[in-house]
């Protein structure tokens, strides 16, 4: 089997020098929790790390898209989509992507005094399933918001603010029942069109079809094509394509990522393809839609 730790396409991934870490770590808003590196890869064919004597910082692993595994205390457990581990510093363990369905991660390097405090009582992979009350794209959202800060972290001031938005983001997955409810007696949706488009923006990152989407809601294709545009007078895969070009031209305007970039993010094999449906919903391409919103 090949193997290669970094060097994909489409991926990215911003870290600190040591020295700068160590600096940084003397600060009381920082040494208790902070960042060392940060980065999303997709599709990563043939990606395997070892860490035969373990590493100084922890490190969390979400998987949002395809299958891994990962290795440790002489176990070995399979990752899939939709799921994170959080691997221990000091530890030995290795991990990588399924060669046949390669995963799609988040991950981040963290520090701190407090870093082993986040570890859970088990190794096992911890599940994060889509649902009514899931808040998979705010999690996501925020992981740009802190990659965006980390990126800027030279400056000290944008170091407090990713360590301190570190803690929220790690609470998101290890209190992940407290962090569903505090928005959900505010979120209630009781149309059935309503609880279709929360579900289909918690996965606008995937390419789900009519077969998957009915099949979730428990009924036919046809019937569920029927009810949907009933309500909203559309086509299910039609409002679909439109969440996704909704969410494009937020990334478009609210970070610095490379249209292809978007594509990938946004499930789109090809991105000549992404542009077809951008121009078709918007009226414009996405480059167009940079430069007219951006001046660009």
């Amino acid at each position: 089997m090949a193997k290669m730790k970094e060097g994909f396409k489409g991926e990215r991934f911003v870290f600190l020098p040591e020295q700068l870490l160590e600096a940084y770590s003397t600060d009381p808003l920082i040494g208790n929790l902070y960042l060392r590196k940060i980065g999303y890869f997709p599709h990563v064919k043939y990606h395997y790390v070892q860490k035969e004597g373990g590493c100084d910082y922890m490190m969390l692993i979400y998987c949002t898209d395809g299958k891994g595994w990962y290795r440790i205390h002489g176990h070995t457990y399979e990752v899939h989509a939709n799921e994170y581990i959080l691997l221990p510093a000091d530890t030995p363990y290795a991990f990588g992507a399924d060669e046949e369905e390669p995963w799609t991660i988040y991950w981040l390097h963290f520090k701190g005094r407090l870093a082993a405090q986040f570890l859970p009582a088990f190794p096992n992979p911890q599940p994060i399933q889509p649902g009514e009350h899931s808040r998979l794209q705010d999690r996501l959202q925020f992981f740009e918001e802190i990659y965006q800060a980390f990126s800027m972290a030279y400056t000290k001031e944008y170091m407090r603010y990713t360590s301190l938005c570190l803690y929220a983001f790690l609470a998101s997955f290890i209190c992940l029942e407290q962090y569903r409810a505090v928005l959900s007696q505010s979120a209630v949706r009781t149309s059935f069109a309503s609880r279709v488009i929360h579900y289909m923006q918690e996965n606008v990152q995937h390419n789900l079809t009519l077969a998957q989407l009915s099949a979730y809601f428990k009924y036919s294709p046809s019937h569920f094509s029927m009810l949907f545009q009933h309500e909203t007078g559309v086509s299910p895969i039609n409002y679909f394509h439109r969440l996704k070009i909704q969410r494009a031209c937020q990334y478009i305007e609210l970070t610095q990522l490379k249209l292809n970039e978007i594509a990938t993010l946004l499930g789109f094999d090809e991105p000549a393809y992404f542009s077809r449906i951008f121009t078709k919903i918007m009226g414009i391409s996405p480059s167009g839609y940079r430069q007219k919103e951006m001046g660009q």
